[in-house]
């Protein structure tokens, strides 16, 4: 086994391309990523990070103060907020610079950070802000630290919704990896459709540490080519009107939003294969619960095709990309959404394969009989989520006596 000379400032190190991060440091490299691939692209931008620090995201600003020089460095701006929506709002402006001919650059990319009261308390900013628009060599992303079991707040919340009734995308990753790529994403998608978009930030995502690739240009970011972007494009623009934004947010950018993610295969099969008879879809949290929960009942990749199993991964929560998802169901006899706190997908789902010949039948919150089969109050586990989905294989006919056996241990 080689051994590398490692150093704890690798975390910012472009150079280094392994290196070993928690899921508040992977906001601050993704910063520094984005910089250095609109550097290679040609772009002369710049980055502007505020917010306001609260759990998950409270060591943000710490981090952030700790990487200035790197930041600096970059032409990043790190300035965190007096409170939420005065730093919402200050993005804002980041992407009006251009406007004029004012801006001492092409672009500038914005992250907001903030705990589920404040993205409730901005949410006026983010409502006026998306609808206008952003850069076309700006965009923003905006990282939700909710709070699912009140460990640290007034009350157990979750943010989704909040961005959905302003129109704004959801990116949900699991791990840090995705923290990583739904960060570079998520610029690219805000450039694209002209949206701010939402980062759901769990405890569970960022604050554990992982081994991720660092590589600033791993990710290839394609246009979709099914998708026809009118010539006046979608970013904000001077004489604007609220009746022109409200057009062309229905009608063009959730539309964009949608190509964008389906070119960018940001869902996928992550379990089984085509032709199966059940399929479990999740996202973020939710899908590393599956994946545990698989695990526990003792169902790998051999055993979900014998059993005709199938795990579709949801990377954007809202709006849900139904085309890919329609091609996975294709045959399907039951579909099982999980999802912690209120359904976001469940309902979209439904809508996207009604108008489907002999489509699936959907379970999400409840069963066919109307029982809980995962609670919307606090959050699940692995264990919860196994013994669920072992009672649905169960009344499909798909348990096998090892999987009883596991399931009565």
């Amino acid at each position: 086994m080689d051994l590398r000379d490692i150093s704890l400032n690798d975390r910012f190190n472009l150079t280094k391309k392994t290196v070993l991060l928690s899921g508040i440091q992977a906001l601050t490299r993704a910063v520094l990523m984005q910089r250095a691939r609109d550097d290679r692209a040609g772009w002369r931008t710049a980055g502007y990070v505020t917010g306001y620090r609260g759990s998950p995201l409270g060591a943000v600003d710490q981090t952030m103060a700790r990487a200035q020089k790197q930041l600096a460095a970059a032409d990043v701006v790190f300035e965190p907020g007096l409170n939420e929506d005065l730093a919402a709002t200050a993005i804002w402006g980041t992407q009006q610079a251009h406007l004029r001919g004012e801006g001492t650059h092409e672009g500038v990319f914005g992250l907001w950070y903030g705990k589920g009261p404040g993205v409730d308390r901005s949410g006026d900013v983010f409502r006026h802000a998306n609808f206008a628009g952003t850069a076309p060599k700006g965009g923003v992303v905006v990282c939700m630290g909710d709070d699912h079991t009140c460990e640290s707040s007034t009350t157990c919340h979750q943010t989704d919704l909040t961005l959905l009734d302003a129109m704004m995308p959801v990116l949900s990753p699991a791990g840090v990896q995705e923290v990583l790529d739904f960060s570079i994403l998520g610029w690219g998608l805000s450039r694209y459709a002209g949206l701010w978009v939402g980062l759901k930030c769990l405890k569970d995502t960022v604050e554990v540490v992982q081994v991720v690739d660092g590589d600033p240009h791993r990710l290839s970011i394609v246009a979709p080519a099914d998708y026809a972007m009118p010539a006046e494009g979608v970013s904000i623009r001077l004489g604007d009107t609220p009746q022109r934004q409200e057009a062309r947010m229905h009608e063009i950018k959730r539309h964009a939003a949608l190509a964008f993610a389906r070119a960018n295969g940001l869902d996928r099969r992550t379990h089984g294969q085509a032709g199966a008879k059940i399929g479990v879809v999740a996202a973020g949290k939710s899908w590393l619960d599956v994946a545990h929960a698989l695990e526990l009942l003792g169902i790998d990749a051999a055993e979900c095709a014998r059993m005709g199993l199938t795990v579709w991964k949801v990377g954007m929560v809202w709006p849900l990309e139904g085309k890919a998802l329609a091609d996975w169901a294709r045959g399907l006899d039951l579909i099982v959404v999980v999802e912690e706190k209120r359904p976001v997908i469940e309902a979209q789902l439904k809508e996207a394969l009604f108008n489907i010949p002999d489509r699936a039948r959907v379970i999400g919150g409840y069963d066919e009989a109307g029982a809980i089969l995962f609670k919307e109050t606090m959050a699940l586990d692995p264990v919860e989520i196994a013994l669920a989905l072992g009672r649905v294989l169960e009344g499909e006919g798909r348990a096998t006596p090892a999987l009883e056996a596991r399931l009565k241990g």
